[in-house]
């Protein structure tokens, strides 16, 4: 049994299961979920017999206990060989770390994680009701603030200018089209209002649904388009339907053109 561990937010998380995951399903062996044992209680791997508050307890204290032997990949350095191998040898083993990395094996079994982390009808539901009253081009904009004021120094950290500028560009790559602009913010000082009058455009519509976290998360991957920040939010958001994802800073933001959206594999390989 491979006890999958981590501590970061719930993308993070997710993307790191997930990788764990895959490499457990290509060699045959159970991988559970500490993180989502008990947080994040929005998907249907948390109802799933290897995911329960109890599995999280044992392994934990297991660990603790050094009854469990852990494989940490917690430095982009370590020794991945050698970390494998510790896997491999051992019947039962806790993973941890966010360098875990398999893309070609999480690529063969995204369906399969994709469904796992199927997100739970209780926060689905009034999203899609909402989003189908509007019949536009949807591009979903990820305003991400809070704890992106001081990581990497604020560098991501883009004015509601800079998201407003982004739009426009957008907007005239579609001409003669209606554009539902859908924002998802952890901010809540971010206005519909102030959107609308910096955009000023009647082919724009633009929505603050106001959701929680994992509505939003939903409301993004029911988009035809994406763009935002580096972040493993809008990633996995894009991750669901392979939704076109532009990245703010590898572009110029009144510049960008379509072939700037690019599909989840090459954003989930590039991750900052």
């Amino acid at each position: 049994m491979i006890f999958a561990r981590d501590k970061a937010q719930m993308c993070n998380n997710l993307l790191q299961y997930a990788h764990v995951y895959a490499w457990g399903r290509e060699h045959g062996r159970k991988v559970i979920s500490m993180r989502f044992s008990y947080k994040y209680q929005y998907f249907h791997i948390c109802h799933t017999n290897l995911t329960g508050f109890g599995w999280y307890l044992l392994a934990k204290y297991l660990a603790a206990l050094k009854l469990l032997p852990t494989a940490n990949f917690k430095h982009a350095e370590c020794d991945h060989h050698a970390l494998e191998q510790k896997m491999l040898r051992h019947r039962h083993v806790v993973v941890s770390g966010w360098y875990v990395r398999y893309y070609d094996l999480f690529l063969k079994y995204r369906d399969e994680i994709c469904d796992l982390f199927r997100i739970d009808k209780q926060y689905t539901e009034s999203v899609r009701k909402e989003m189908a009253q509007w019949k536009g081009v949807k591009l979903g904009v990820h305003i991400r603030r809070g704890d992106y004021a001081i990581w990497k120094d604020g560098i991501y950290f883009y004015s509601d200018k800079q998201y407003a500028t982004a739009i426009n560009q957008f907007t005239s790559l579609m001409p003669n089209k209606i554009i539902d602009i859908y924002l998802s913010t952890n901010d809540t000082e971010v206005s519909q209002k102030k959107y609308e009058q910096m955009i000023d455009n009647e082919r724009v519509r633009v929505h603050l649904l106001g959701g929680s976290p994992v509505e939003d998360l939903f409301m993004l991957s029911e988009c035809d388009f994406i763009i935002g920040p580096p972040s493993t939010f809008s990633l996995v958001a894009a991750m669901y339907r392979d939704i076109p994802l532009c990245r703010m800073d590898m572009v110029k933001l009144d510049q960008f053109s379509l072939s700037d959206f690019r599909l989840f594999d090459y954003w989930f390989r590039n991750l900052v």
